[in-house]
């Protein structure tokens, strides 16, 4: 079989050096372009709607799982570039590439496009600092069926490299919104969605809070927990007992453990 040479060699080409240039918030604010590196994430990533507008591939590392996913970008109208393994590397993750990285469209994050399904469960995160988190959080809600993650007064971009790579392709499966957190609270209210809040104080445990009909999930920032936006009327504090040295769960951790406490309480949907 001959051998097929890359379009593109060089590690240096424009088309690489701007593709790499999207690790840099202020490049993907510009481009309103990101990158999906993996073949399983970018899979995840059309599965949930995703806008792909080139894919680079290495085929010499492109396995049966990445073929298929360049190809199902091929059919969505992405256009399909064969890239040297020097090029490839320069966009891709660390060490663990698969041979496929993509530029994907960022959706809009507009809170006011949000719409909700009878008796929603809704994440809201709170300046949460660590891609890694985010990405992590994103993938539980998905995994426990959430309806919508509102990022409130972010401190890191969802679309984040990071982000989407922690997520596994769930950044664009889950719908996301950012805002205000005053506003994120009274958009709640305004549509009779319940407010719970995760807080070390509070005088409720998780397990006895009742967490069906509509309902929003809200975590603080990993240093600094909830600011006083989430205090008040119409909302109420839960607490996860630590009983050991520690005093806190990772908010992903957090996160996770109240989905699914709130998918047993409200059972699986049918056929699940």
């Amino acid at each position: 079989m001959p051998v097929v040479e890359p379009e593109i060699a060089s590690a240096k080409n424009p088309r690489i050096r701007a593709a790499a240039e999207l690790r840099d918030r202020g490049a993907r604010g510009r481009t309103g372009l990101t990158l999906v590196d993996g073949a399983r994430e970018l899979a995840r990533a059309l599965a949930g709607g995703a806008s792909v507008a080139e894919a680079f591939v290495d085929l010499a590392r492109l396995g049966a799982e990445g073929q298929a996913a360049v190809e199902l970008a091929r059919s969505h109208g992405a256009a399909v570039v064969t890239v040297s393994a020097a090029a490839l590397d320069r966009i891709a993750y660390g060490q663990r590439s698969e041979g496929v990285v993509a530029t994907v469209r960022i959706p809009d994050l507009d809170l006011t496009r949000l719409t909700f399904p009878v008796d929603p469960l809704v994440v809201v995160l709170e300046g949460v600092e660590k891609p890694g988190n985010l990405g992590a959080v994103v993938r539980s809600a998905d995994g426990a069926g959430a309806d919508a993650v509102i990022l409130a007064d972010p401190r890191t971009d969802p679309f984040n490299p990071n982000a989407i790579r922690a997520a596994l392709g769930a950044m664009f499966a889950v719908p996301l919104a950012t805002g205000p957190g005053p506003v994120v609270r009274e958009l709640l209210l305004a549509r009779d969605i319940r407010i719970v809040t995760a807080r070390v104080d509070a005088g409720t445990a998780y397990t006895d809070a009742d967490l069906r009909g509509p309902l929003a999930i809200v975590l603080g920032s990993e240093a600094e927990g909830l600011t006083d936006a989430w205090t008040g009327g119409g909302v109420t504090p839960i607490r996860l007992p630590m009983l050991g040295v520690a005093d806190s769960l990772n908010v992903s951790i957090a996160a996770a453990v109240l989905l699914y406490e709130a998918r047993r309480q409200r059972g699986l949907p049918p056929g699940r």
